[in-house]
C-alpha cells in the first residue's frame, strides 16, 4: 500500500507533489528546500540551509516509520561547489550512522536564488 507525507512547502500543493512517499519498504523524499515551517527559505549559509534540508527529509521519513538510519541513498545539488565542504559536513551529522550512497552535484541553478541547496533522500525501511 502506497502512503504519502507532505510538509509545510507551498510548492506541495501548487506542483501536486509529495514531500515523501512509502511504497512497501522504500521511502522516497522530493528535492528538498532549505524552507522554514513558515514557508520562507533558512537564512545562513549552505551548512544551515542544508542542516534544515535534512531535517525535513528526516521529518518525512520518520512520518512515514523510517529512521535516518534507514536512508541508503542521497543527492546534493549546489550552486557553488565551494559549499560542498558545508553541504557534506551538514551530511555526515545527519547520517553517519546510515553512510548511505551519496551524489553531490553542482548545478546552474534552483529554483529560487536564495537557496545554495536542494537534497533528495531515500530510505529502506522494513515494515513493523
Amino acid at each position: 500500500m502506497r502512503r504519502r507525507h507532505n510538509s509545510a512547502s507551498p510548492y506541495e500543493e501548487r506542483y501536486a507533489f509529495s514531500r515523501s512517499i512509502r511504497d512497501g519498504s522504500r521511502i522516497l523524499v522530493a528535492g528538498t528546500a532549505p524552507l522554514g515551517p513558515d514557508g520562507a527559505t533558512v537564512q545562513g549559509g549552505a551548512y544551515e540551509q542544508a542542516r534544515r534540508c535534512f531535517e525535513i527529509a528526516r521529518e518525512a521519513i520518520e512520518a512515514l516509520g523510517g529512521r535516518a538510519a534507514d536512508v541508503v541513498r542521497t543527492r546534493m545539488y549546489l550552486c557553488d561547489a565551494k559549499d560542498s565542504d558545508a553541504v557534506g559536513r551538514a551530511h555526515a551529522e545527519a547520517f553517519r550512522e546510515a553512510k548511505p550512497a551519496a551524489t553531490m552535484v553542482v548545478v546552474v541553478g534552483l529554483l529560487d536564488p536564495a537557496w545554495r541547496v536542494e537534497i533528495e533522500v531515500e530510505a529502506i525501511h522494513a515494515e513493523s
